[in-house]
């Protein structure tokens, strides 16, 4: 089973707590079915998620993600084979403490724009190694 890590970032659409936890509720219990882990960091302005699985549904999950209207600005940062998985455990982990590496001044003037894959892999590390 050839497994891949898809990470992008949007901006959310009519983001509040409540759709935050219906997100990780839905998503915990597809993921689960369809064998995808990964960590999902969510603020009112911006969604970072990090998804490792089976390269068929994590391809799907992300056909369905871009057709959602809650993701705006969506911006891909990997869609790469991987040998193991750096969120095993996690259907979806979120991110509760906001381990994070950009302000919203910082975000609204186009952090995301001009990080790099690598910037990326580095928060979700982070939050990995926090995880343990």
């Amino acid at each position: 089973m050839k497994l891949i890590r898809l990470v992008y970032a949007s901006t959310p659409f009519g983001f509040d707590a409540g759709h935050l936890d219906d997100i990780l509720t839905i998503s915990r219990t597809n993921n689960a079915r369809d064998d995808i882990t990964g960590s999902l960091v969510c603020r009112a302005d911006l969604y970072l998620q990090w998804l490792e699985g089976p390269a068929a549904f994590v391809d799907a999950l992300y056909k369905r993600i871009t057709a959602d209207d809650r993701h705006q600005d969506i911006k891909l940062f990997s869609n790469e084979p991987i040998a193991q998985r750096l969120f095993p455990a996690w259907a979806m982990r979120d991110d509760p403490a906001k381990s994070w590496m950009w302000s919203q001044a910082e975000v609204a003037g186009g952090a995301v724009d001009r990080a790099s894959a690598n910037d990326v892999t580095a928060v979700f590390t982070r939050i990995a190694a926090e995880a343990v």
